[in-house]
């Protein structure tokens, strides 16, 4: 089997330390089912085109420019050499700025994997030192490196007889989680529930095992390409019943625990009957306001 094709080549760089590195991407996309958009009356496939926006002519690839936008309609352009001029030390080089506490990075911003090999024999000595030395301090080295034109800050750790290299993300492409989280309302708890729920978390305590990751979405869809081929009849489901999510969170969390589906269904409790008074009120004291406004 020939090895991959290497992603980046450059040196990993450590003080006055380096060795020449290679780097692959550790996941893809590859085994996905995809699909093309194509001509329904030709059954051929259909591609692409840029089009002015303007003029709605089809601009040729020797037109095509980058251009950054200055204000509303109004671009300067920006040309390949001096996209090329704009040389950062990184671009060649993996090096390493500082070590950081594995537990201290935030898994947000935890971005792309790659792996990280020594490429040929010759730096073969200097790679394996500067892994060895991480795994004994357990300590994550942050580095710099240049991909796709753009700079990363990049997380690198011991892996196996080599090196996982994990691309980060800045400061500004993270949200703030209190412009979400702001709203959420602190409910007072019952110990008796917190309770309850740390027995069913009890109970369905695991190990990280990936191999029982099941993409069923995928699956679903093989199917449905491969009985298409075939001819034979696709049939749609029915869309499911829609319950009433009024449901009593104690019986719930007792059903759960009892191996049950984790949710109860609405009327077989006496507390989701007695809901049904509550949104009653709701609607007579909206109707008494009606009228209060109508008279």
């Amino acid at each position: 089997m020939a090895p991959p094709r290497a992603y980046w080549k450059g040196s990993l760089k450590l003080s006055l330390v380096s060795c020449p590195v290679l780097l692959y991407p550790a996941s893809t996309s590859s085994e996905k089912t995809r699909f093309h958009m194509i001509n329904r009356e030709t059954g051929n496939r259909l591609k692409q085109q840029m089009v002015d926006a303007e003029t709605g002519d089809i601009v040729e690839s020797e037109q095509k420019g980058r251009g950054y936008e200055l204000k509303k309609g109004e671009y300067v352009e920006i040309e390949k050499k001096e996209l090329e001029a704009v040389q950062i030390d990184s671009n060649h080089t993996i090096d390493i700025d500082s070590f950081v506490p594995r537990d201290e990075i935030d898994k947000r911003y935890l971005n792309n994997p790659y792996y990280i090999a020594p490429d040929g024999k010759a730096g073969a000595d200097a790679f394996a030192v500067i892994r060895d030395a991480m795994k004994d301090q357990d300590r994550v080295a942050l580095a710099r490196i240049v991909l796709t034109n753009r700079e990363h800050i990049i997380a690198i750790e011991p892996l196996g007889k080599g090196l996982l290299g994990t691309t980060l993300r800045y400061p500004y492409e993270l949200r703030d989680e209190a412009d979400y989280f702001e709203d959420i309302k602190t409910p007072k708890i019952s110990k008796d529930m917190i309770e309850l729920a740390s027995h069913i978390l009890d109970s369905k305590a695991a190990h990280f095992d990936p191999s029982k990751f099941k993409d069923e979405y995928e699956t679903a869809l093989k199917s449905l390409v491969k009985r298409k081929a075939a001819g034979k009849p696709v049939k749609v489901a029915e869309p499911g019943e829609k319950r009433d999510n009024v449901i009593n969170l104690m019986d719930a969390l007792k059903q759960s625990l009892k191996g049950g589906k984790g949710s109860a269904k609405p009327g077989r409790h006496a507390p989701t009957r007695r809901a049904a008074p509550r949104r009653t009120a709701k609607k007579a004291h909206r109707s008494t306001a009606r009228a209060r406004k109508t008279g």
